[in-house]
């Protein structure tokens, strides 16, 4: 039973519902009238929108009220017999009915068939039932509820109206449902009514969840897609999805309905003529709502019955035709007969013969049996579907036609291309194993060994994480295998690009020597894409710096380009070049594609990039977020392998926050993962947040330790890319322990690699380990001019730390007012990013100069023209996408800038901006001509 106060709960559950916190508070308030005067109330919704729920909910809280509930619901089976509605209701109240008058007793008697004697007059009957309930309600206010109304007898509707229109002054409330559009005999114009909306997508995902905890999640998102907040289809639907494989799938198909959906408009449909239900089974095919396609096909006119009887809406402005629920899509199909339906699908594919992909589907909807024409339009479709993100309508179609396929050879090849797309976008359900071993049965010899080798691979990774096992399987496919080593070769460039990534995984010299004897076999050159990624990912201490000009060249190639799966692959190398800020805008699109239901494992990479890019640019919270999102997405997406890349993240933010605890925690759960697995890039990164967190504590010791363990003092390990990542901090810990020929070795070591070739981040690092510990003054004044760069303060973190470290060093030179330029710029860094631990030595270290202004005051640091007048725009309340148009730039363009411009003002979200300018205003406004 309901409480009060559960009603007013503003969260998504309230007394058992989802969603329904403003329809539960209605209900009190109706209920308070009810006692206080009388009130009426019709709800009115589509069928299966939740209006039998909170009828059911308004008795529950009558009843908890001390209120008397009486209830009916109409049935289209009894909608002929007469005081059916009426019976329902009062029969609770039979013995009252004794104590009536007679001459209202007498006619209530018999209206209910409840007593002999001549049928009494309408009048008289409502007379009779308005006095019981009057009387009655002397002692306790009373409830009437009747549900699905549209099916109620004539003279009980006609007494619920009389009722309905006198209650006032009257402990009475009468509550109705009645679905919308429905034709009913209860007369309530000019009564109160209100229509029940459909669940929001939240609430919706909170049922679902509640409902069906395991569901995966992409039956979970066409669920929500389909039911479209219809509370009924949410928990109707999940059993028919759940039974259809990831291959059955296609766009035309329409999902099969439970026998009580199906009830939900099958009569109103089946009873529109003949060529109108033609229609609508077309444009339910069609899928689009296009009129002039459909127009193309048979005469619009007979759309009026459909619209007449509100199953759909016509937009002549945007030329669309709108189902009003999905559901009936589904009704439509259901009542239609095989060659109905197959009429249907020829004519809608002669209609739209210049859409390569629609046209291919529905052939293949209207074909019996083997066709090669038709499947090999669908495998033509499908990398184009693939490349829209569409990671199940990639593989359905690619599936579909392979049982469309003449020959065996052709059924096998095109079964293991499907397992293919599916496994290398990750996450596309658990039949491409299935479809490999089908491949291998329908034809062991036709079935391409290198594509097959791959996606196995793939799959042995995703499944228990077999990484080695992959690698030699993979690997030997590929020394073996009797295809043309060419770099053109597509199922050669995607092996060795799995190849790659597996070997990066495992990190050990076997592995990569591996590789690299593959890689020499190519008779042509590799690819753009593989030929950067090959120089760069394996050892880029030694190779990076050489790449960087064909990394450029590709770059110029990620504008606007729609290949998701080039754009990450081009990310990979990105990261070892500290070139992810130019990637961030391609990284966003493809996580909004994943977000939108994309490829899984370019979502992860995503997500890692715009994660480890967040981490040295200072953006910490955005990252936290990104970091946790990539977690849960690896945790429920069949991506667990990938999930020690977000531990990595969370436990370096953590780690710079000062989290010393977490990230601890978080490096040992890498490492606990890692280890039996063989992953040794996840046991040695795992080391990179422990050195951060040692520094954090002052424990300079472990620090040099953990840092050591990743590479030793005086060497950057070949094949360990997160060498390059701990160098300042080895150098930092060796000096601080007393061990200076240690950290001479490795700065030596450092030049030379002539790490500062790769990027202007590691020629930053490189002056500053030069200035530890050279500390002469050419070393400095060449920091000096590295952190005067422009774009010195986009690695926020490691400029910061750097400045710290040298204005430590240059006050024990006896400079502190060249220390405390340094010191002042440090605070503002750690002070945006959260980066306690660092913050404090930085404050303490300003206090040991003999600073001693607080913290909040800041001297006034430029802004460019341009930074300033996007500060104020977002000062006053505009968002980026508003400051993006009036100053006609990108709103990544305003997101950069402010990601500046927060530092520079000593805050840390936009939230601080009105302030912070203000202050600066009064200390004399910064800008410039910049």
């Amino acid at each position: 039973m309901l409480s009060s106060e559960s009603c007013v709960d503003r969260g998504i559950v309230v007394g058992g519902l989802f969603g329904r916190s403003a329809e539960l508070a209605q209900i009190e308030r109706f209920l308070e009238s009810v006692r206080s005067s009388g009130d009426i109330w019709m709800l009115r919704g589509d069928a299966g929108i939740g209006k039998s729920a909170l009828l059911a909910a308004t008795g529950d809280l009558a009843a908890a009220k001390g209120m008397r509930v009486l209830r009916a619901s109409g049935s289209e089976f009894e909608a002929a017999i007469s005081y059916s509605i009426l019976h329902q209701l009062l029969l609770p109240l039979r013995a009252e009915i004794k104590r009536l008058p007679p001459g209202l007793r007498d006619a209530l008697t018999v209206a209910l068939g409840l007593g002999p004697g001549p049928a009494p007059a309408a009048l008289l009957v409502c007379n009779a039932a308005l006095s019981l309930l009057a009387a009655v309600a002397k002692h306790a206010p009373i409830v009437l509820l009747v549900d699905d109304a549209q099916w109620a007898d004539r003279p009980s509707a006609v007494a619920l109206g009389f009722i309905a229109r006198r209650v006032e002054h009257s402990p009475i409330g009468v509550v109705v449902s009645s679905r919308v559009g429905a034709v009913s005999h209860l007369d309530w114009r000019g009564l109160a009514e209100l229509e029940i909306q459909p669940l929001t997508r939240e609430a919706s995902g909170h049922l679902v969840d509640a409902r069906f905890p395991k569901l995966p999640p992409q039956i979970r998102q066409s669920l929500l897609g389909l039911a479209q907040g219809n509370p009924l289809a949410l928990v109707e639907l999940p059993g028919t999805l759940m039974g259809s494989a990831a291959h059955d799938w296609k766009p035309t198909a329409v999902v099969p309905l439970t026998e009580r959906l199906e009830q939900l408009y099958s009569r109103r449909i089946a009873e529109l003529p003949y060529d109108t239900r033609r229609l609508l089974l077309i444009a339910t095919f069609e899928g689009h709502g296009d009129l002039r396609a459909l127009r193309t096909i048979t005469d619009l006119a007979h759309l009026a019955p459909a619209e007449r009887a509100q199953l759909l809406t016509v937009d002549d402005t945007a030329a669309r035709v709108t189902f009003r629920h999905p559901l009936i899509k589904s009704a439509v199909v259901a009542s239609a007969t095989h060659e109905e339906r197959r009429l249907a699908h020829i004519a809608i594919a002669d209609a739209l013969a210049g859409d390569q992909e629609r046209h291919a589907w529905h052939l293949a909807a209207a074909t019996d049996g083997p066709d090669e024409t038709v499947a090999a339009l669908l495998e033509q479709s499908a990398p184009e579907i693939m490349q829209r993100g569409d990671v199940l309508g990639a593989v359905a179609a690619m599936a579909r036609a392979a049982e469309m396929s003449a020959t065996k050879e052709n059924r096998a090849r095109r079964m293991v291309e499907a397992a293919y797309l599916g496994a290398e976008a990750g996450g596309a359900g658990k039949d491409l194993g299935m479809l490999l071993a089908d491949a291998r049965a329908v034809s062991p010899d036709s079935a391409d060994s290198l594509r097959a080798a791959t996606v196995a691979a793939l799959l042995m990774v995703d499944g228990d994480g077999a990484l080695h096992a992959a690698i030699r399987l993979l690997g030997g496919a590929v020394e073996i295998g009797d295809h043309a080593w060419r770099g053109d070769d597509p199922a050669l460039e995607a092996a060795m690009q799995t190849l790659l990534l597996l070997c990066w995984f495992a990190s050990d010299p076997e592995s990569w020597a591996l590789y690299q004897r593959a890689l020499s076999r190519l008779e042509t050159d590799p690819s753009d894409v593989l030929a950067v990624t090959s120089a760069v990912i394996p050892d880029p201490v030694r190779t990076a710096a050489a790449a960087r000009p064909a990394f450029d060249a590709l770059l110029a190639t990620l504008a606007g380009a729609k290949d998701f799966a080039r754009a990450m692959r081009i990310g990979f190398a990105a990261f070892y070049l500290d070139r992810l800020g130019d990637i961030r805008d391609s990284s966003w699109r493809v996580l909004q594609s994943g977000r939108e239901g994309g490829a899984p494992r370019l979502k992860v990479g995503a997500l890692m990039y715009l994660c480890l890019d967040d981490f040295s640019t200072g953006r910490w919270e955005e990252g936290r977020r990104l970091a946790e999102e990539g977690q849960q997405l690896c945790a429920t997406r069949g991506s667990q392998f990938l999930i020690f890349n977000f531990l990595y993240c969370r436990a370096l933010l953590a780690a710079g926050r000062g989290d010393v605890g977490e990230a601890f925690e978080l490096a040992d759960e890498m490492t606990r993962w890692a280890q039996p697995r063989g992953v040794g890039l996840a046991m040695t990164i795992a080391y990179h947040p422990r050195v951060l967190a040692a520094v954090a504590q002052g424990d300079y010791e472990s620090a040099y330790r953990y840092a050591s363990a990743i590479s030793p003092a005086g060497v950057l390990a070949p094949y360990v890319q997160v060498a390059t990542s701990v160098m300042f901090d080895l150098v930092e810990a060796a000096l601080r322990t007393g061990r200076t020929a240690e950290a001479r070795a490795h700065a030596d070591a450092m030049r030379v690699a002539d790490v500062a070739a790769i990027s202007p981040r590691m020629a930053l690092i490189q002056c500053g380990v030069d200035a530890l510990v050279l500390g002469d003054e050419a070393a400095v004044a060449r920091l000096e001019e590295a952190l005067a760069e422009p774009n010195a303060e986009r690695w926020l973190f490691d400029a910061s730390r750097i400045r710290l470290a040298l204005a430590e060093s240059l006050r024990r030179r006896k400079a502190p007012s060249a220390a405390r330029v340094h010191l002042l710029n440090a605070r503002i860094g750690f002070a945006a990013m959260g980066a306690e631990p660092w913050l404090a030595r930085t404050v303490h270290e300003l206090r040991a100069n003999g600073y001693r202004h607080g913290p909040a005051r800041r001297p006034p640091i430029a802004l460019t023209a341009q930074e300033l007048e996007i500060a104020d725009l977002a000062a006053s309340g505009l968002t980026n996408k508003q400051i993006a148009e009036r100053l006609y730039i990108s709103h990544r363009t305003v997101s950069a800038h402010l990601h500046r411009i927060y530092p520079k003002l000593g805050i840390t979200a936009r939230a601080g901006l009105r302030d912070a300018l203000a202050e600066q205003e009064s200390a004399g406004r910064p800008g410039s001509d910049g």
